[in-house]
């Protein structure tokens, strides 16, 4: 388990483009499984759309490369402090099967899948409740900054 604090600690992200609220299972070098609460209140909302409130896409493929990089971290055993920053660099086979409102709990779930020099790929996706939302395999690059 890692809360808001700790995860704050592995993601230089914050509000309000921080999107994941609590770790509740973590195998270093497998997987994680991660939940993003979704609030009417995301900023996001205000334009897309107002009369019906749909999380975008490309943010749900966010929430779970930020998944992605806490396991990668954490498998490393490395920190933003330690100067390391994981960067989204690509995304293949992303497939979105259901809309994600206001009041759904996103359940993050991702796979370790292989790093070579710093490349890892991950197999990545997103529930709400047992309803797949969405499917990705993410590719992040571990680079010094």
């Amino acid at each position: 388990m890692m809360d808001i604090k700790e995860i704050q600690e592995y993601l230089p992200h914050r509000y309000p483009f921080l999107l994941v609220d609590k770790v509740v299972e973590l195998n270093l070098g497998e997987s994680i499984t991660a939940i993003k609460n979704v609030s009417i209140n995301e900023p996001f909302f205000q334009g897309h759309f107002p009369q019906i409130s749909v999380m975008p896409g490309v943010l749900i493929v966010e929430a779970l490369a930020q998944a992605a990089g806490i396991l990668g971290f954490k498998t490393s055993d490395k920190t933003p402090a330690d100067g390391s920053i994981y960067l989204f660099v690509g995304a293949d086979n992303v497939r979105f099967k259901r809309q994600v409102v206001p009041g759904d709990q996103l359940v993050l779930k991702v796979e370790y899948v292989s790093d070579r020099r710093g490349i890892w790929k991950f197999k990545c996706s997103a529930y709400v409740k047992d309803d797949l939302a969405a499917t990705a395999d993410i590719i992040c690059a571990d680079r010094p900054f």
